[in-house]
């Protein structure tokens, strides 16, 4: 048996919601600077990958919105919508349209990689860290 540290199993909780924030953070600005949904999720995986050394696996994956294949599955689903869009008006796949606020569905787009990202490498993660536990 390993021994914890009870100062990080007390700091993981705000640690991993201020990573998440950092990552939403990090998706919504890409827009008008570098960053996006790619980079978004790839901060969104060690706050994941760190919550799941700490307290386990199974507790990682409720904090998730969703389980990581469906996470990942509706991030490729919401890429994909905000593709069609404009198609509907006779413009080709993926040209994107602009609305009030600065909102657009290139938004959407950001907002699937992000999805997809998180989901499928915490996955991944989660299989890596589950074959540990079991002593694989």
């Amino acid at each position: 048996m390993t021994p914890h540290s009870h100062l990080l199993e007390k700091a993981a909780r705000p640690l991993y919601w201020l990573m998440l924030a950092g990552a939403v953070w990090i998706v919504l600005r890409g827009h008008n600077a570098p960053g996006g949904g790619f980079i978004g999720g790839l901060l969104a995986v060690p706050a994941s990958a760190m919550y799941a050394i700490i307290h386990g696996v199974h507790t990682a994956r409720r904090y998730q919105p969703l389980s990581p294949l469906s996470l990942a599955l509706s991030g490729v689903g919401l890429a994909m919508l905000s593709g069609l869009a404009n198609v509907a008006t006779g413009h080709a796949y993926l040209t994107h349209l602009w609305g009030p606020l600065g909102l657009s569905t290139v938004l959407l787009f950001d907002l699937g990689v992000f999805c997809t990202v998180w989901g499928s490498l915490s996955g991944y993660i989660y299989a890596l860290l589950a074959d540990m536990e079991h002593g694989s």
